[in-house]
């Protein structure tokens, strides 16, 4: 089985037949966008990429913006995790410089950001008290009085979000376990008990407060494929963001790498 943090672009290794179509239970309810008509592939979760803040510190009350990012009062209380080093994050700073231009981008280098590899890096400085805000993390937005962050979906925000798909592939050792393995994902009880209150299947609803989220415009959910597809744009657009922040330094996210040239 396959499993990526970024879609499968035009699922390639579909079209070569290098992928098993199959379709677990549950499949006709997950969202057309979700998946392949074919079964190549299926979105098991979720996700989107914004950025958050510590209610305690910015202040529970307090409405932030991207543009906010850019007020002296956060210079050095920001972490974000290198827009060219993780594709998911560089989308949302693309979002940013289109909404905002790179005269923001500007003078966010000049916030003294604490950048690192690794898309948990923000949230971990900010639930753990080092930063006050984390830009480009995964977060939870379902209301909570008790949380001590607050991850940002708000109207007129622009965020990423998108379907983390996952793939059988025909040479898998063990192609039983893989549709075992998503028949679970793609359960009611599974859907329904996500961690973040967003469910692939669109018979699942969020909890009070959120919609579903494909029903966020400004979470630009068609946008991260096409993105993903353009690679020479994708380059384009790290380099730019070096130029901006510095090359990207430290260890590799954390946890295992997975298959990657030179293994």
């Amino acid at each position: 089985m396959s499993c990526s943090s970024r879609p499968f672009r035009t699922s390639p290794a579909g079209r070569k037949g290098r992928l098993l179509p199959y379709k677990p239970a549950g499949f006709s309810k997950v969202y057309d966008k979700f998946k392949d008509p074919q079964g190549a592939w299926v979105a098991t979760g979720a996700l989107a990429f914004s950025f958050l803040y510590s209610t305690a510190t910015v202040g529970s009350g307090i409405r932030l913006t991207p543009r906010d990012l850019v007020d002296p009062t956060w210079k050095g209380k920001i972490a974000s995790s290198y827009p060219h080093d993780d594709d998911a994050v560089l989308y949302l700073y693309t979002l940013y410089v289109q909404k905002y231009g790179w005269d923001w981008v500007a003078e966010l280098a000049a916030q003294d950001v604490q950048f690192a590899r690794g898309s948990n890096s923000p949230g971990d400085a900010v639930f753990g008290g080092q930063k006050a805000i984390g830009v480009g993390t995964a977060g939870s937005a379902v209301p909570s009085t008790s949380s001590p962050v607050r991850f940002v979906v708000d109207d007129g925000v622009p965020f990423m979000s998108w379907g983390q798909r996952t793939a059988i592939l025909k040479q898998a050792k063990n192609t039983t376990a893989a549709k075992l393995f998503l028949n679970w994902q793609l359960s009611t009880e599974m859907q329904d008990g996500s961690w973040n209150g967003w469910s692939v299947r669109t018979d699942i609803s969020p909890p009070t407060g959120l919609k579903k989220i494909w029903e966020y415009p400004n979470g630009n959910l068609d946008g991260f494929p096409r993105f993903m597809a353009d690679r020479a744009a994708v380059e384009r657009w790290k380099q730019t963001f070096a130029l901006y922040f510095g090359e990207v330094k430290g260890d590799p996210t954390p946890g295992s790498l997975g298959l990657h040239p030179g293994a």
